[in-house]
């Protein structure tokens, strides 16, 4: 039986949200095929073999996967048979994991960092490698991709936390002059709309720029156009598939933290979503497009703006390891395409261990 172990937590502002994913993947992955191993990474990094998966109540996300902190436990980051060995020093007990299932977001767990340590270790694991990690989670290096290979985007601003310490006022004006009222600022490097603000008043501006670099030392202003949000989800890795279009009609005034994970009528979920088919295959094109433009693997969820007045639509960004809450747009796409749940996963651990046979099978000696 294939041991499968699930990773969720991290050191991120997404530690919480990954914890209910991680709910979610655990009760669905079949027992009659995998062993599931639960491993909890806290928010200083350290990671925690769970005794037994145990899925809990919570105020905000109603089910969390249980991190129970036992042991000091330390992980190989070189070739063992192909497989994850993580060793507790408090007892020297060992657990064996053939395949890794991430189920994290944000920094330190979705921007190659945790995939680097991953392919170190030659261990298979789910989703994108390490380069379509760190270019799907670093959105002006995304957006810069993505233009060049002829996919439109909203225009941005990019500004680092050096540049605004050294000349503030002369970053305002260029805000004003290049993106305008209203805006969203953001933080580059950051998923879940963590740190996003909307600028509707110069008033707002300073505060939304220091939320954003609370996050990350990097930043983008985009210009807010009225659109709607349509989404897709992708799988495979050489020829991709691309599902259905959903549609996200947030209940606040855009698709924040809060109506995505926290306020469980905080938006509404269209699948598939209400447009005109031949833009749906257009789009559909463009998400895979973009998808092999960013150099992603596994899985990725792919966001648009439609804008309302036009009808124009734009690459807003990629997520390489969405959300797989009970709510989650990815998994519900798939659903709706004709790809169960339990069935999803089972293809994603199928594309890792694929991959990793590949990789394998190359010289790494001259």
């Amino acid at each position: 039986m294939i041991r499968v172990g699930v990773l969720y937590g991290g050191r991120s502002g997404e530690h919480d949200v990954s914890r209910c994913s991680a709910a979610s993947v655990v009760s669905f992955l079949d027992r009659s095929k995998y062993e599931v191993i639960a491993i909890g990474i806290d928010r200083d990094g350290r990671w925690y073999v769970q005794e037994k998966p145990e899925i809990i109540d919570d105020h905000d996300f109603g089910r969390t996967l249980k991190l129970e902190k036992k042991g000091s436990w330390l992980v190989n980051h070189y070739e063992r048979d192909g497989r994850l060995c993580l060793k507790d020093c408090e007892n020297g007990g060992e657990v064996l994991v053939d395949v890794v299932f991430p189920v994290v977001h944000g920094t330190f767990c979705e921007d190659g960092t945790l995939q680097g340590l991953l392919e170190l270790a030659m261990v298979p694991y789910v989703g994108a490698d390490v380069s379509g990690s760190a270019i799907g989670m670093d959105k002006d290096v995304a957006k810069r991709l993505l233009r060049d290979a002829g996919i439109p985007v909203v225009p941005w601003l990019k500004i680092t936390r050096y540049q605004w310490e050294r000349n503030e006022a002369a970053i305002v004006e260029s805000i004003h002059e290049k993106a305008g009222l209203p805006c969203f600022i953001k933080p580059c490097n950051a998923g879940s709309s963590v740190g996003i603000s909307k600028v509707r008043q110069a008033g707002e501006l300073l505060k939304a720029v220091n939320e954003a670099f609370e996050w990350d030392s990097t930043i983008l202003v985009e210009k807010a156009i009225e659109a709607r949000e349509i989404e897709f989800s992708v799988l495979g890795t050489d020829d991709p598939q691309v599902s259905v279009p959903g549609e996200i009609r947030p209940k606040y005034e855009f698709y924040s933290y809060e109506a995505k994970y926290i306020d469980s009528d905080g938006a509404e979920l269209i699948i598939p979503a209400e447009i005109e088919e031949s833009a749906a295959e257009e789009m559909r094109s463009i998400a895979k497009n973009a998808y092999m433009a960013l150099n992603c693997s596994g899985m990725a969820r792919i966001d648009f703006f439609m804008d309302k007045n036009t009808g124009s639509y734009f690459v807003n960004e990629i997520n390489t390891l969405p959300g797989f809450t009970s709510i989650s747009m990815y998994p519900k796409l798939w659903e709706k395409t004709g790809i169960a749940y339990a069935d999803l996963l089972e293809k994603l651990i199928r594309l890792a261990v694929e991959r990793r046979e590949r990789k394998s099978s190359l010289r790494t000696v001259f």
